[in-house]
């Protein structure tokens, strides 16, 4: 991927025709991007003596301070990332991209940036969308950008307790073809899939679309290894164990704070025999997350399951495809099916039976297929709305289910609201995506006409949403993470003793503070 655009140049997104329709009626117009190689950089400002300590540990050919690669690690994938790099400002740049090519070589950087007091972003895939790739450099000599690409093995495979041992720096699309390649699957499809990592999958708290079968990537953790300044970190003898607090679930989530995850064990599966997807059609959002609720609660429950609102299924963003060639009306659910083939018909038939009570009509496999042959077009439209002078954004949160009603009605005001009130007013679409016995999660997505100044346009817009979450008491974030667009709400959330707990932790592990500085907490 080349930064400010998503995915892979030789196929961009463009616009199906209704979205472009709805542009037109938003009162949008073409804003012009500033071109990668024009981009406004400052100096490398990495000392001499740090430059030379870190060559020393991985090599010259490792130690990069080119403009591609700092432009191309300059901060993350959301929408206000993309904003400044597109109006030329790169000044969170690092100072050096540094490749390290294995776990020794990220703790010895780590111990060389902490004795020059410089600061250290964990970069993986590089696809955050709240800022958390954006490391705060006030007290700091530089700061480097440490990729972790070259750690880029499956370390190991255990047939028999199925489980795999892959390092950081692996890619989504490369782990899935290591394991299947060996008759396995990882099961980890987020939205980022073409350009997520292994380590950002870990470091985030990532949950792919088929979270309701194979479950989101903190539930397939059995084990990780973490470098820190201070030394190294070896987590997971076992399944589960009593032996104190699981400290897994402490790096899990911790963005690069705590210290480089360099390689994880996670569960495995077998790769599925047979898939099939199917839609259905439910007359409202409440009676959809109604259907939704039954089956995860009582089964059996789809490898994949999510509900779109009226407006995400009417605009047709439930089919990134845009092969389903209009909305069947009211709210559509996919659900999906893998495994074997009697297995995965079985269960397919009882939810069928589950699904018709609750009150949905079945569309057949025609709009569920188009769905799962698109699912990973969605982030390239994006690019062409912005073109085009839109603004999008998405969001999300999680909560029970019983407040799952009042949460949607509460952030679909607060961002229409807080959007109409600059002159702009947006389209506001939601789905539910994952799914637990307990509650789900809630997906937004945010769409409305550039206003002449768009990061502050979107920021009070992002301040009233994150408002109304906490209002309604829901968690910031479900899968995002927390970075800096979050980490004020989330200091809200869990409340001073908790953070100065987390505090006294990174003290502990990155006394000097190096790691992903103004993140988390």
């Amino acid at each position: 991927m080349q930064r400010p655009r998503w995915g892979n140049p030789e196929t961009p997104g463009s616009l199906p025709a209704i979205a472009a329709a709805a542009l037109t009626q938003l009162g949008v117009r073409p804003r012009a991007a500033v071109a990668p190689e024009d981009v406004s950089l400052p100096d490398s400002v990495l000392p001499a003596a740090a430059k030379a300590a870190i060559v020393g540990v991985v090599g010259a050919d490792n130690v990069v301070a080119d403009r591609h690669a700092r432009v191309q690690h300059t901060r993350g994938y959301s929408t206000p990332d993309l904003l400044k790099l597109r109006a030329g400002d790169a000044s969170d740049a690092p100072d050096a991209v540094v490749y390290p090519g294995d776990h020794a070589e990220v703790a010895d950087v780590l111990r060389v940036a902490a004795e020059h007091d410089v600061a250290v972003v964990p970069f993986a895939g590089g696809t955050s969308v709240v800022g958390g790739l954006a490391a705060a450099r006030d007290g700091f000599a530089g700061v480097i950008a440490l990729d972790v690409r070259r750690l880029d093995q499956l370390v190991a495979v255990d047939e028999v307790s199925r489980t795999a041992t892959l390092q950081a720096g692996v890619r989504g699309i490369q782990a899935e073809e290591l394991l299947r390649a060996k008759g396995f699957t990882l099961g980890q499809f987020p939205q980022s899939y073409e350009g997520a990592s292994i380590g950002g999958y870990a470091a985030a708290r990532s949950a792919g679309q088929s979270s309701a079968g194979y479950g989101r990537f903190d539930e397939m953790v059995v084990g990780l290894v973490l470098a820190t300044p201070t030394g190294t970190i070896e987590l997971g003898t076992a399944p589960r164990s009593a032996a104190g607090p699981d400290l897994r679930q402490l790096v899990l989530g911790s963005e690069g704070t705590l210290g480089v995850i360099t390689s994880v064990t996670v569960k495995i599966h077998p790769a599925p025999a047979h898939r099939v997807f199917e839609g259905w059609r439910f007359e409202s959002f409440d009676a959809g997350a109604t259907a939704l609720r039954r089956l995860v609660q009582d089964g059996p429950l789809p490898t994949v399951l999510r509900l779109s609102d009226e407006a995400e299924t009417a605009v047709n963003l439930a089919d990134p495809s845009g092969k389903l060639g209009g909305s069947p009306g009211g709210c559509l659910v996919i659900a999906g099916y893998e495994g074997e083939l009697d297995e995965a018909e079985a269960r397919r038939a009882a939810a069928a039976r589950s699904l018709t009570v609750a009150g949905g009509t079945a569309l057949g496999t025609t709009p569920g297929e188009a769905w799962r042959e698109g699912r990973f077009r969605g982030p390239y439209l994006r690019d062409p709305l912005l073109d085009a002078g839109g603004l999008v954004e998405t969001l999300e949160t999680a909560t029970f289910w019983s407040n799952v009603p009042a949460l949607k009605a509460a952030v679909t005001t607060a961002l229409t609201e807080a959007l109409a009130g600059q002159g702009t007013p947006p389209v506001v679409l939601c789905h539910i995506s994952h799914v637990y016995p307990t509650g789900a999660s809630l997906y937004f997505t945010v769409i409305c006409a550039q206003a002449d100044d768009p990061l502050a346009q979107w920021a009070k817009a992002k301040e009233s949403a994150n408002a109304a979450i906490r209002a309604t008491g829901a968690t910031i974030t479900h899968h995002h993470g927390i970075g800096t667009d979050h980490r004020a709400t989330y200091h809200e959330e869990i409340g001073p003793l908790a953070v100065a707990a987390l505090r006294a932790v990174k003290q502990t592990w990155d006394p000097k503070g190096i790691l992903n500085p103004g993140v988390l907490v």
